[in-house]
């Protein structure tokens, strides 16, 4: 045993568990967690400009990597509740982080002191754990437990409240015969396993649906393995894309109200039976379930047991970790496949792979309009950047248009908050993914208003030397909402443009986001034409290398652009004309169409 500050004592078990980057902003509550860091040294820090942008870097860099767990620190108060979006966002997707904060000292906890919250009250229902510890001996033990709970069962956050006094009392703790608690993940039984077989294999157009379970177990390869032994097709959720990639003969498109191809709704309304694996059933992939369940046999495997049943009832539930699941279903499927008890499902993955190829379900890109058309904006990224982009973005007209547009090859290779889908997120969570992974090719994509909530962010890129493309396509509008309102037949406090007095040349777009991102100590690059795009790609490139900041590519759109989206899955309105009976686009595949 030794003595130490119990503060100290967090900082040690978080080593022990594997922790070696944090994210955050100190205060005069958290600075004696701060001390035991900096004494420490183990562990490096990102100095966030916000603390809610310190909560999405944490997501970031957790999202990235399998087996990461993101730390976000902060004071009392304030601190706290700018967490709350990171840590509600983590726990809508099933993310693993950790938030600290400080906390008033325990006298003054209930006397209005300065900063002084309930904040384990107030994040207890967007977390799996959140609790102030008021006794300095058990710190060890409850960042013990808030590591087995992070990584046990269904993945997601915890916040630790830490009062001043409690960090800074001393206890004994004996690190050196520390370990982590065992990780508890439900696994299906062979039982189980063989009756989901047993319906797919008496179906006769099955499909598996593959969500962010599968990316969060890690188990992708499983997932792919699993569908060529069966020769089924997978439709990914949103969560799910990279699971098997977008060229993969067995990909065969995503479904849903937004984020979706019109050849990923067109074969699931064909199939006759369905295995999510790790899903949801979130509403924007399936839109109603009178139309996305009618006339199919469903199959639930999902790691959270209140999950099974509760969008609609399913024929067979299984609660399981995703990996655990699927190692499973390959075993048995091979084994099935030697005895000759799998059928022949090769004609309807052609049937499923046809409509992927044919023009009728493919959408427009080729335009030459200038202001630019956001689809061309996307045909263009597809052609400049490779498969081993990482994508990076959030939510609204951008989002969706890069879910229909962009292609993914591999998993963790598309990130982002699906079902919190948060303003602002898609910077600073890049940052995070940029810290993970310091060799991987990211790309951001965020329309005007998501990139202005926490701009501020770019500064820390500057300073740590972080490094990503980020792609603004600026139509100076909130342009879902604007969408949206197309239904109350008003375009209300959604328009962004102004007259710049300093910066004329952006005159109807309003903010100049090229001086302010220089301002940052970042480079940036206003594109307004289609034959601009792939310079000002390369040209990104090379300042990156050189500078070792982020690049922003300003992308001026035309002001309103309606994208495709609709009420259910078998009436989405395409706003733009279609592929189809055009002269000026290529037709011989769907590759040459959407890149």
């Amino acid at each position: 045993m030794a003595k130490m500050k119990a503060a100290m004592a967090a900082v040690l078990v978080m080593e022990k568990e594997g922790v070696t980057q944090a994210f955050g902003v100190p205060g005069a509550a958290i600075n004696p967690f701060y001390a035991q860091l900096k004494e420490r040294g183990t562990i490096a820090h990102v100095l966030a400009r916000h603390v809610e942008a310190a909560s999405h870097m944490a997501e970031g860099y957790t999202r990235a990597v399998a087996g990461n767990i993101g730390v976000c620190l902060g004071t009392s108060g304030p601190a706290g509740t700018d967490m709350l979006t990171g840590l509600y966002s983590a726990s809508a997707d099933s993310i693993p982080i950790l938030c600290v904060t400080g906390q008033a000292p325990r006298a003054k906890l209930h006397k209005e002191d300065f900063q002084a919250v309930d904040i384990a009250s107030i994040a207890r229902p967007v977390t799996k754990l959140a609790t102030t510890v008021l006794e300095p001996a058990q710190v060890p033990r409850v960042f013990q437990q808030a590591f087995h709970l992070m990584r046990s069962g269904r993945p997601g956050p915890v916040l630790i409240d830490l009062p001043f006094d409690v960090q800074m009392a001393e206890i004994e703790f004996d690190i050196d015969t520390y370990e982590p608690l065992p990780v508890y993940k439900p696994a299906a039984s062979r039982k189980q396993v063989e009756k989901a077989l047993t319906m797919l294999v008496a179906s006769g157009k099955p499909l598996i649906v593959a969500g962010g379970g599968v990316i969060n177990a890690d188990a992708s390869a499983l997932l792919v393995e699993f569908a060529e032994t069966l020769g089924v097709p997978v439709i990914p959720t949103l969560m799910g894309w990279g699971a098997i990639a977008d060229d993969h003969p067995l990909q065969a498109g995503m479904v849903g109200l937004q984020t979706s191809q019109r050849y990923g709704n067109a074969n699931l309304l064909a199939s006759d039976f369905v295995l999510g694996i790790g899903n949801r059933w979130a509403n924007r992939h399936t839109g109603s379930t009178e139309v996305y369940c009618k006339g199919r046999t469903f199959v639930h495997v999902d790691i959270e047991p209140t999950q099974i049943g509760r969008i609609f009832t399913p024929d067979l539930g299984i609660v399981s970790d995703a990996g655990a699941a699927l190692r499973l279903f390959v075993e048995v499927a091979k084994e099935w496949k030697k005895a000759g008890k799998l059928r022949d499902f090769s004609a309807w993955a052609a049937e499923c792979q046809g409509r992927k190829r044919d023009i009728q379900y493919l959408r427009k890109t080729n335009y030459d309009n200038v202001p630019m058309k956001p689809q061309r904006v996307y045909q263009c990224m597809n052609n400049a950047f490779d498969k081993d982009t990482c994508y990076v973005s959030v939510i609204g007209l951008s989002q969706i248009a890069g879910g229909q547009f962009l292609h993914v090859y591999q998993p963790r290779h598309w990130i982002n908050a699906g079902q919190a889908g948060p303003l602002g997120w898609t910077l600073p969570a890049a940052l995070g993914v940029r810290v993970a992974d310091p060799k991987r090719k990211i790309v951001a994509l965020s329309g005007d208003y998501d990139f202005q909530f926490l701009i501020e962010e770019l500064a820390v890129g500057a300073q740590f030397k972080l490094p990503y493309i980020h792609i603004v396509v600026n139509n100076s509008y909130l342009g879902l909402i604007r969408q949206s309102q197309r239904g109350f037949s008003m375009d209300y406090c959604v328009q962004l443009a102004y007259d710049n007095v300093n910066s004329p040349e952006v005159n109807g777009y309003g903010m100049d986001i090229v001086k302010v991102t220089e301002g940052m100590g970042c480079k940036a690059i206003r594109v307004h034409t289609p034959d601009q795009v792939a310079p000002a790609i390369q040209k990104a490139e090379a300042l990156m290398a050189e500078f070792q900041v982020p690049v922003v590519i300003e992308m001026i759109l035309e002001r309103v652009t309606n994208i495709s989206m609709g009420t259910e899955i078998d009436n989405v309105t395409e706003f733009e004309e279609m592929a189809a009976g055009r002269q000026d686009v290529p037709t011989a595949t769907a590759v040459s169409l959407l890149d």
